[in-house]
């Protein structure tokens, strides 16, 4: 029997999305990734900022594993040819970023990019709140474009400290490569200034850390 998407604005209104993806993706904390030890227990399931952006639906899903930019399709969309685990790459203000096909079927196909994970830097859900919105509002910002497309192994590799952000990307901070941010700073002065997409991605304006 053909999966129906059940997030199509043919069967729901954008307004019903985040409740959705929440259900879901809660049940998937109580049942696949129960006991996973990559879990941050005091991160919580939330579908933030969704809003329609050109044909698709856009916002950020933050789970207990992870924090994703998430797409899903609009009234005229059909992703049903598009092969799980495929790559994508779509452009915003800021620049190129690879998203990747996965299915549940209770949402059907959806695109994400991997912007955190695990969660462990984050010290509580309001936290990982305030750095999707404020991601959200840096991912429309021209002013972080910089040169190079992101995908999700070198966020990954960046975000664990594998790999540096390119010199010629620093917008903040131009002598600094450390995910941390200068002290002193505010949450809301931090989110102010122009970021790169590199510093965008690995958490550096939102994240402070003691070592």
């Amino acid at each position: 029997m053909e999966q129906q998407d059940i997030l199509s604005p043919h069967n729901s209104m954008i307004d019903d999305i985040p409740q959705k993806l929440e259900s879901v993706f809660s049940v998937i904390y109580r049942t696949r990734m129960a006991d996973v030890p990559i879990l941050n227990d005091k991160i919580k399931v939330r579908a933030v900022g969704f809003r329609p952006w050109n044909t698709a639906y856009l916002g950020i899903m933050i789970t207990p594993w992870f924090m994703n930019l998430m797409l899903l399709p609009g009234e005229t969309e059909n992703w049903d040819d598009q092969k799980n685990l495929s790559s994508l790459t779509h452009t915003f203000p800021s620049g190129n970023y690879e998203f990747l096909v996965g299915f549940e079927a209770e949402i059907g196909k959806y695109q994400s990019c991997s912007l955190f994970s695990p969660m462990f830097d984050f010290a509580d859900n309001n936290a990982a709140i305030e750095t999707a919105e404020a991601a959200m509002k840096e991912l429309m910002n021209a002013d972080n474009l910089d040169q190079g497309d992101i995908n999700n192994q070198q966020i990954e590799n960046i975000w664990h400290g594998l790999e540096e952000p390119p010199k010629n990307s620093q917008k903040v901070g131009e002598a600094s490569s450390s995910k941390s941010s200068p002290s002193g700073k505010s949450f809301t002065e931090k989110i102010d200034q122009p970021i790169s997409r590199r510093e965008l991605l690995r958490g550096a304006p939102f994240l402070d850390e003691d070592e």
